[in-house]
């Protein structure tokens, strides 16, 4: 569903016509070649496109043009191979409406010693070049990536790769419908949110359906239909001995998959890539959508319970970043604590949706009761969540922005088996720890509902929160309290005084 290689990042680089037509076509066939190695880096998942080197004002703003009109183009990487004076970027940059990343860098890695001389010092340059380039961003308070470091070296190729997620996660964005099937959960605060602000930093839009739009489609699925999904079930999961064919739980199989199928007709014919559920809002519907969800989202779909809808956009933005990586995303809930001597933690899960991206082993499938909600026992799959470090994130509406919240976190086996427990679920420490990440975590105002992701780290999240023009905080083993609750304060001073600039 997401496939990453259909968007491209252009590479441009700088220069300027005192140099002479020898030395403007030796900086085009470095660039040639810089361009291509980076196009072939299994650490960049777009494509990396060559264009010509750029000389004036007039063809810098025609690029700039372009690349805005271009439904490929998620982003431009620049370099100056040498000196390009930068009132020529002016205009350029100023209609500029892509992300934006400074490779500074240079065509040899090393000097040579023996040989250098003022040919050598004359075409090499970014070393000035990308400073002038540099003070003019600043000077147009341009929000950019800055990457250091040799084309060929493996952690520029990696900087890149992350930035160009994020870019194609914003493109995705800017383009994305979400549905709400019904409203949000009654009397809840964090899940609301302005939805013109949203479209406007973000550009999704949000739809609001009626559940009984959704039942309708959902009644319509054939019986063809649910046979070939349920043969699916039986040949991917562990499926519990009641639900097989001809045993007494099996209508509840059944039914489930009706739901899973008139939910991707709904979507599929909408073009939508996220959508919330409520337990408060089922009218018509059987059961709870529970194994559907977290099915959709492990082809890609943004989901947020109870309608949550930032929550399900930024699952999406989070699944277009992972794509092709492992470890997987999924919606993910701070449910209840585990406050220890030998180290608290959090048990995260939710009631039914949980993404089995993140599954360690093959997910069980059963239908147990689910005491809220009112309506028949839904399916769902149950498992534990692989270990290893992760990250949760958190986007809120603060009224006159955005933040994004991420802790660096840690997931680890669950201390003893848990065999009443219906619901696929994850344990981790939150870095530095729980005491003082909760507390942290509460002053910034984040909410229950997070995107967790074992594929992604904080990189990703701070770059993608740049190029939307939004509010950044991060939870880690670097945590003060103290000065985090000081960054907070000065965060708030800053955006209401940014508005003014």
């Amino acid at each position: 569903m997401i496939d990453l290689g259909k968007y491209e990042i252009w590479f441009v680089t700088g220069s300027q016509h005192l140099y002479g037509p020898q030395v403007l076509e030796e900086i085009a066939k470095h660039s040639r070649e810089i361009a291509a190695f980076l196009d072939s880096s299994k650490s960049i998942p777009t494509k990396v496109v060559f264009k010509p080197v750029m000389t004036t004002p007039e063809d810098i703003t025609r690029l700039c043009q372009e690349a805005n009109a271009s439904d490929a183009c998620v982003g431009l990487v620049t370099w100056m191979h040498t000196f390009s004076p930068a009132k020529m970027w002016i205009n350029g940059l100023k209609i500029l409406s892509k992300p934006l990343a400074h490779l500074h860098t240079q065509y040899y890695r090393e000097i040579p010693w023996a040989d250098i001389d003022m040919d050598y010092m004359n075409l090499h340059q970014s070393a000035h070049g990308d400073r002038e380039y540099g003070f003019i961003c600043t000077r147009l308070r341009l929000d950019r990536k800055v990457i250091v470091g040799h084309w060929q070296d493996d952690g520029v190729q990696k900087e890149l790769g992350i930035w160009s997620r994020a870019a194609c996660a914003l493109a995705d964005s800017q383009k994305s419908k979400l549905v709400r099937f019904g409203d949000n959960m009654r009397e809840v605060a964090v899940t609301e949110g302005n939805k013109v602000s949203a479209q406007i930093n973000f550009g999704y839009d949000v739809y609001g359906y009626g559940v009984g739009d959704l039942v309708k489609v959902v009644n319509e699925v054939s019986d063809k239909e649910i046979d070939d999904l349920v043969k699916v079930y039986l040949d991917t999961y562990d499926i519990a001995p009641n639900l097989l064919p001809g045993k007494e739980r099996h209508s509840s199989l059944r039914e489930g998959a009706r739901i899973e199928l008139g939910m991707r007709h709904f979507l599929q014919s909408g073009n939508f890539t996220a959508f919330t559920t409520t337990f408060e809002d089922l009218h018509g519907l059987v059961q709870l959508p529970g194994m559907a969800v977290q099915r959709l989202m492990a082809d890609g779909y943004g989901f947020g319970a109870e309608g949550d809808w930032k929550t399900s956009a930024l699952v999406r933005a989070m699944k277009v970043m992972n794509a092709g990586l492992k470890g997987g995303t999924s919606f993910m809930e701070d449910y209840t604590y585990h406050f220890s001597p030998k180290g608290d933690k959090i048990l995260g899960a939710h009631m039914l949706e949980i993404c089995e991206s993140i599954a360690a082993t093959k997910p069980k499938v059963e239908v147990l009761p689910l005491s809220i909600g009112g309506k028949a026992d839904p399916v769902r799959l149950i498992f534990d969540a692989n270990t290893g470090p992760a990250v949760a994130a958190s986007l809120v509406d603060l009224g006159d922005r955005f933040r994004l919240i991420v802790n660096q976190v840690d997931v680890v086996p669950t201390e003893h088996p848990l065999p009443k427990l219906p619901v696929a679920r994850a344990l981790w420490t939150p870095q530095p720890n729980l005491k003082q990440a909760a507390a942290a975590w509460i002053y910034a105002g984040g909410a229950h509902h997070t995107s967790f992701s074992f594929s992604l780290t904080q990189d990703y999240l701070r770059d993608f929160a740049e190029m939307a023009g939004i509010e950044y905080v991060a939870i880690d083993n670097s945590l003060d309290l103290n000065h985090f609750k000081q960054e907070l304060k000065w965060n708030d001073l800053y955006y209401h005084v940014a508005k003014g600039l």
